[in-house]
């Protein structure tokens, strides 16, 4: 076929013309250079496509977020900032969350954060910039303003996309972005969520020969127990008949000292210790801030995840024989296709928060589940005439003790009405210590994998139990035993080619047997002896 000399010459004519300047130039808020006293906040990725910044100032205004932006020719641009206003969905007034945007030190005249209950592009006028500007987010409350991204466009009329799905390809497409993610390299077991849960589960593996692939979503290991959140990890670990369940868990964390406790100064929460001992293990890939939000899953199996860099945005897949949910949440788990029950009905919520009721709307009070409150504490049904209460020869006398809500009764309790106390001291054991005087249990292996997803281990609070057996295994230590477990059980799926289920079925001898060996040992190659 005879090419045409008139489409080849238009053909080099067209790669000879420069391409027409972009029109947009965006910048998400968690990319800005510098952003002062603003936090990155990834937790709503899943929702919004991308994480925010959230002005966390306790009512002090905090510093601004700065960063410089290059534009492909000056002139006039118009400007609009992803934002919301976080207290309308209750219809309360003040917007507390305002914030200014800096252009060059100058404001532009829109207030943002004063509009809407859901996240929008609040439109911010026209501003004349030339080919490089200093942005600025200027917090005006100190009471979490949020910004999620700020755009910069030369066409006046356009108007950027809302819905997630316009709105993600955009912001790929504004970014420079590649559709697919990159190869970020196969596995024998890739552990999503850096927790206390995740980090042992990680060294666990890696240390019995295992190629590990540690995800976290923050920049440091811990979870809540990291100076992000400053909670103490509690739990006792080391107990017979494995005392060394509980070696990997105390190499994290430390014994606790005087001064350790919840709330403390950052550094009593060792960052850099648990950073450290995961870049010490030559097996384990460590990848922070970045947040799994895809799966592919073949057959009821896992093949592989892809992980989102929460401030570039660049993602990756990460492919691997086994995977392990240490996210807190059941995110991998859900995103899987994992099987769940929630229960709705019974239970606090996922924060253990307090229930908001009206006292004076008998319907409320008959189901409220606030177990402080001086009206009915229990879901009951209400009755139209007294009802005695019989004498039971199996109950203890009380008369003389020294009963919550008795005068004379000192601690927490003192002086509450008795009607309020059905509800807790029903049962004896209220002189009892809690931590002292309760035994000591082991949860079952079988709470730590999937049951219809075959090569999911799952390890911390996202665990198959119901609700009230949460209570005892949710401390951060207990699940770090969890996590040293599924470590363990990892490496036997790899060398006797079986499943998380197939370990309890064929290889519980196996497992006890690892369980019972110190958690520093290392095995030279994946099928070779463990060592010092």
């Amino acid at each position: 076929m005879t090419p045409n000399p008139h489409l080849l010459l238009l053909a080099c004519l067209a790669l000879l013309t420069p391409a027409a300047p972009a029109q947009h130039v965006l910048l998400e808020a968690e990319q800005f250079a510098d952003t002062g006293g603003w936090d990155v906040d990834q937790q709503s990725m899943d929702q919004m496509g991308s994480p925010y910044l959230l002005a966390h100032g306790l009512g002090v205004p905090v510093r601004d977020a700065v960063t410089r932006a290059e534009f492909p020719s000056p002139g006039r641009y118009r400007v609009w900032v992803r934002t919301r206003d976080w207290v309308a969905p209750w219809k309360a007034p003040g917007a507390p969350g305002r914030f200014k945007l800096l252009v060059d030190g100058k404001p532009l005249a829109e207030t943002f954060g004063t509009e809407g209950e859901a996240w929008h592009w609040q439109d911010g006028g026209s501003v004349d910039v030339g080919v490089e500007a200093t942005v600025a987010l200027h917090d005006l409350t100190g009471f979490e303003g949020r910004c999620d991204a700020v755009l910069f466009s030369k066409d006046a009329a356009f108007v950027p996309p809302n819905e997630l799905a316009a709105l993600t390809k955009f912001r790929r497409s504004a970014l420079g972005l590649p559709e697919e993610p990159e190869d970020g390299g196969s596995f024998d077991l890739v552990v999503v969520g850096g927790g206390i849960a995740g980090t042992s589960a990680a060294l666990s593996a890696g240390r019995n020969g295992l190629k590990v692939a540690l995800v976290q979503d923050r920049p440091v290991l811990g979870g809540n127990g990291s100076s992000e959140v400053r909670v103490w990890p509690e739990g006792k670990t080391r107990q017979e008949p494995f005392p060394h369940i509980g070696d990997i868990v105390e190499e994290l964390v430390p014994a606790k000292g005087p001064g350790d406790g919840n709330a403390k100064g950052g550094p009593t929460y060792a960052d850099e210790r648990k950073l450290d001992l995961v870049r010490a293990e030559p097996r384990i890939t460590l990848l922070t801030e970045e947040h799994v939000n895809a799966v592919v899953v073949r057959e009821g199996r896992i093949q592989s995840v892809v992980a989102q860099h929460v401030r570039t945005a660049r993602r990756v897949r990460l492919s691997a024989r086994l995977f392990a949910d240490c996210t807190g949440d059941g995110t991998l788990g859900f995103l899987a296709g994992a099987d769940y029950e929630v229960s709705k009905e019974g239970v606090m919520g996922a924060s253990n928060l307090w229930n908001l009721t009206d006292v004076s709307d008998p319907a409320q009070v008959l189901v409220c589940e606030c177990k402080d409150k001086e009206a009915l504490s229990l879901s009951v049904r209400a009755g139209s005439v007294a009802a005695p209460f019989p004498r039971c020869p199996w109950a203890m006398d009380l008369t003389d003790r020294p009963f919550p809500g008795r005068r004379g009764f000192k601690g927490q309790w003192a002086g509450a009405p008795l009607d309020n106390l059905g509800g807790w001291f029903w049962e004896s054991g209220f002189d009892k210590d809690q931590i002292n005087d309760k035994g000591i249990y082991w949860a079952p292996y079988r709470c730590l994998y999937s049951r219809n997803v075959a090569n999911l281990f799952m390890a911390g609070r996202d665990i198959s139990v119901d609700h009230e057996a949460l209570g005892p295994v949710r401390v951060m230590r207990t699940c770090g035993m969890m996590g040293e477990v599924v470590g363990k059980a990892a490496w036997i799926c790899v060398s006797q080619q079986t499943t998380p289920r197939g370990v309890y079925e064929g290889h519980l001898a196996l497992l006890k047997e690892l369980m019972s060996q110190p958690g520093a040992l290392r095995r030279a190659a994946l099928g070779g002896p463990l060592a010092p």
